[in-house]
């Protein structure tokens, strides 16, 4: 029994481009061509583009669903196995995903807010309630804030902690990269600052580079911001206010 390429590519809901184009780069040769020269596929073609799809599907480029499908120590009931504990891990991942989802949600319908065991857990000693007063005053007429307010009123304890995780992990490669010895404004530091303003984009606000500039200034006047970063790295916040500056610069 053989299909015509129309009739895999309805069967496996690819287009008959992806098909031609698989045979091009020589991922799934059909195994037979009919009398006009055109492609016909048996069966164990079809296993193969099923398992090419499954690959796919798991995020493996074409390179290396190649390597994998053509690898002569795998067999094909290992492809089955291997992809069976991909996949079961995707749905895990999901299922997390989706639970994340819906504690935001709740969290948002409900108002909910940390508890102040929440707040030590998350931010150690510093308790972001005691300087609101002064927080306000400096910037509760921008919209910045008012931003800020909006989107931090749902982040549950699992929201804080990530993004504090996320923040301690760029800081540590910032003071890597200065013990490396490099400048305020290499690439390497750029990058770096960009990340620090993307991270603040992703959580709280949109930052703008005049903004970002603006923070990178406070880093090394307001000596609470400068003790942070000096606590992490002797030199820290003023590296980070040079990196800021030069990567502002870059994207003038």
């Amino acid at each position: 029994m053989s299909y015509s390429v129309g009739q895999v590519a309805a069967f496996a809901g690819v287009t008959v481009r992806t098909l031609h184009h698989y045979d091009e780069i020589g991922l799934l040769s059909p195994g037979d061509r009919s009398h006009a020269g055109h492609r016909r596929y048996d069966d164990a073609d079809l296993d193969r583009l099923q398992q090419i799809l499954f690959y796919r599907e798991l995020g493996f480029p074409l390179d290396e669903v190649a390597v994998l499908l053509d690898d002569p120590g795998v067999d094909p009931a290992e492809h089955l196995r291997r992809q069976h504990g991909l996949l079961t891990e995707r749905i895990e991942q999901l299922q997390r995903m989706a639970t994340a989802v819906e504690q935001a949600m709740e969290a948002k319908k409900m108002g909910i807010q940390l508890t102040p065991e929440e707040k030590f857990e998350v931010f150690g000693d510093f308790d972001p309630d005691d300087h609101k007063e002064e927080v306000e005053r400096r910037w509760g007429d921008t919209e910045a804030y008012r931003e800020s307010q909006r989107r931090t009123a749902s982040y549950t304890k699992e929201d804080w902690l990530r993004i504090q995780a996320e923040a301690n992990g760029l800081n540590e490669r910032i003071a890597a990269l200065m013990a490396s010895g490099a400048a305020e404004d290499s690439p390497e530091a750029m990058d770096l600052a960009e990340e620090h303003r993307q991270q603040i984009v992703r959580h709280y606000y949109d930052c703008t580079y005049d903004v970002h500039t603006c923070l990178a200034e406070m880093y090394v006047t307001d000596e609470r911001f400068t003790a942070t970063y000096e606590a992490i790295r002797p030199g820290m916040a003023t590296f980070l206010r040079g990196a800021i500056l030069a990567n502002a610069a870059r994207n003038a």
